[in-house]
């Protein structure tokens, strides 16, 4: 389960279906009462979902049990998560602020903001407002599942296999449950599209080709135990499992989605779906945390693409690249002999080992911008090859809370041709330092922010700081030669992803339509391009977080630069990271209130 997953799931997703009766939540005055009333909400919310304990490194001590349980996908489990997000709210609600500090104020404004977004599905009785399909190329118990158990669920004692097992079982469990809500879904026309549905039989069918002792899901526990002396048959226990279970889910699932092939609207946005129009509107403002209707989402990605372009021209006809549009210059450079690693496990190796020297190289120059930074690990790791068709292709996963598991930068590398070397840089920065995992690391070690608010994730704030962050890096001296392209590049695809966004979902662009404006005008190559423009037709919005929310870092970096003048500095404006994420309008007001308070002080 990718960082996206696991966050959208936690912060933003909701279940749909009758409500059941509500937990109660204990009422709040004064900052010590608030601060223990979100302290009892998100264990609630661990409590509620054994995938995010283990993901937060929570599931032990008291909730050891939660280990050998997955997430509750039937109807009367997605009926309590809406009632318990909808308690929630209420008794946030009912705090009075004026009996909170400024700094909890500000707190109970993110807290409102998240309890009600985690409710903004509900009006179009959906499971989530970004994920409208509950089976895609990118998500569902069979996307999601697999990696999380090998790369979440730790093995270090006799315990943990065993704990693996039942998750296991509970994951052909999961499958059924999904596949019954598709099914209830699907006369109302939620069904991904044909194409998605494809990619995601291919992936299915990946994870089902294996014999049983052979599948990644019985390899994982037993090379893992293994690695810890743990002794016990668990590939052959693992294998049963599979066979009699897991894999007769699969092809259950598989099934339905084969049949629903040919029931599914056309088209390739949400529009295609009943009440599309306001299902995208809803989408795009729980992605930006701004009211910008798609029209205006689309004129202003047209606008910085050209802006964007001119900056490229000028730097490749520098580096002395020349002759046709920037996109063809481009798209000459990516192929170029020496900037594409071997397409094979060698050049893969030599490509993230110059990830790593890059996140080391950039942590000696953090100092010059920030102030007390956390020397958190991150581990480059390749996206697992049975899910790399579908997959992003770069993502992060934060480390567990309690230090038990690193945070992850996943590259996808079924193509090094997909990655010339001068783009990797603004990459490793964006997924790395100065990016996510720098900004989650503060969030996660500020002591004095409550663990529900240290652990969500708003997509315009962290997206958009790590697109900031990349563009940072090149103030600290971080790109060397033509990899300044790549930075330029890595913008204008975020500002091309305002258009291909909208154009899709809300002007009617088809999947090729988009493919061809992605590659046209950013070079990035056609599969990589598609996988893109696939994930932006079943998860609609998202990718307009990135380039919405660095417009506003830069706006707020830019104002404080003018009021402050000399008494401006990095490593003053960054420390605002140490308050956690919060939605653009919240962070513009404590950028004007720590500009104000900065000016008092003479």
């Amino acid at each position: 389960m990718h960082r996206r997953q696991f966050l959208s799931a936690s912060a933003a997703a909701v279940a749909v279906g009758t409500v059941s009766t509500a937990p109660a939540f204990a009422a709040a005055s004064g900052d010590e009462a608030f601060a223990a009333l979100l302290d009892e909400l998100f264990y609630a919310g661990i409590d509620a979902s054994p995938e995010s304990a283990t993901a937060s490194g929570l599931d032990k001590g008291e909730r050891a049990a939660l280990k050998s349980r997955l997430d509750d996908e039937s109807s009367a489990g997605h009926a309590k998560t809406v009632a318990r997000n909808r308690a929630g709210l209420a008794a946030i609600e009912a705090v009075d602020p004026a009996t909170l500090s400024p700094a909890a104020q500000n707190q109970r404004e993110v807290a409102l903001y998240v309890y009600r977004q985690r409710l903004a599905a509900v009006p179009f009785e959906l499971d989530s407002i970004r994920r409208p399909y509950p089976i895609f190329q990118q998500g569902g118990a069979y996307f999601g599942i697999p990696d999380f158990l090998n790369s979440q669920h730790t093995i270090e004692e006799a315990a943990d296999a065993e704990a693996y097992l039942s998750r296991l079982s509970a994951f052909a469990e999961v499958l059924d449950e999904e596949t019954a809500y598709q099914r209830d879904l699907a006369p109302r026309g939620v069904i991904a599209p044909g194409w998605s549905i494809d990619l995601t039989l291919g992936q299915m069918g990946k994870l089902r080709e294996p014999g049983p002792e052979a599948s990644g899901l019985a390899d994982s526990v037993a090379r893992r135990a293994e690695a810890k002396g743990i002794a016990g048959d668990w590939r052959a226990r693992a294998a049963k499992i599979v066979e009699a279970e897991v894999y007769p889910a699969l092809d259950r699932q598989a099934a339905l989605m084969a049949e629903l092939r040919g029931r599914t609207p056309e088209g390739d946005g949400v529009w295609r779906l009943d009440q599309g129009e306001a299902i995208y509107a809803a989408a795009l403002k729980d992605s930006t945390t701004t009211d910008l209707a798609p029209e205006a989402v689309h004129e202003i990605g047209l606008r910085q693409v050209a802006e964007i372009s001119a900056q490229l021209e000028e730097i490749l006809g520098d580096a002395g690249i020349t002759g046709g549009s920037v996109g063809e210059r481009l798209a000459k450079l990516n192929t170029r002999p020496e900037q594409v690693y071997a397409n094979t496990d060698a050049g893969r190796e030599a490509l993230i080992a110059s990830l790593n020297h890059g996140v080391a190289q950039m942590k000696t120059l953090l100092p010059r911008a920030f102030m007390n930074v956390p020397d958190k690990p991150l581990e480059i790791r390749r996206v697992p090859p049975a899910i790399q068709d579908g997959a992003s292709n770069g993502y992060y996963s934060r480390a567990a809370l309690d230090g038990s598991r690193d945070a992850i930068y996943w590259i996808n590398l079924k193509d090094t041709a997909d990655w010339p070397k001068y783009q990797l840089p603004s990459l490793t920065y964006h997924e790395g330092v100065p990016g996510h995992h720098l900004q989650l690391s503060y969030a996660a070690t500020a002591g004095d922010v409550p663990l529900l608010l240290r652990t969500l994730f708003i997509s315009a704030y962290g997206e958009g700081w790590a697109l900031y962050a990349e563009q940072l890096a090149d103030e600290l001296g971080g790109y060397s030669g033509i990899e300044k392209a790549g930075y330029l590049q890595s913008f204008l695809f975020r500002a091309a992803r305002l258009v291909v966004d909208t154009g899709i979902h809300a002007k009617r662009w088809s999947r090729e339509k988009a493919t061809r404006y992605l590659v046209d005008t950013v070079a990035f190559p056609q599969a990589r391009s598609q996988r893109e423009i696939e994930r932006y037709c079943t998860q609609p919005g998202q990718a307009c977080s990135y380039k919405i929310g660095h417009n506003k870092w830069l706006e707020l970096r830019r104002r404080a630069q003018t009021k402050l003048g000399d008494k401006f500095s990095l490593p003053w404006f960054h420390a605002v990271l140490s308050e956690g994420l919060m939605p653009l309008d919240l962070l513009e007001k404590r950028v004007d209130q720590r500009i104000a308070a900065k000016l008092r002080m003479g």
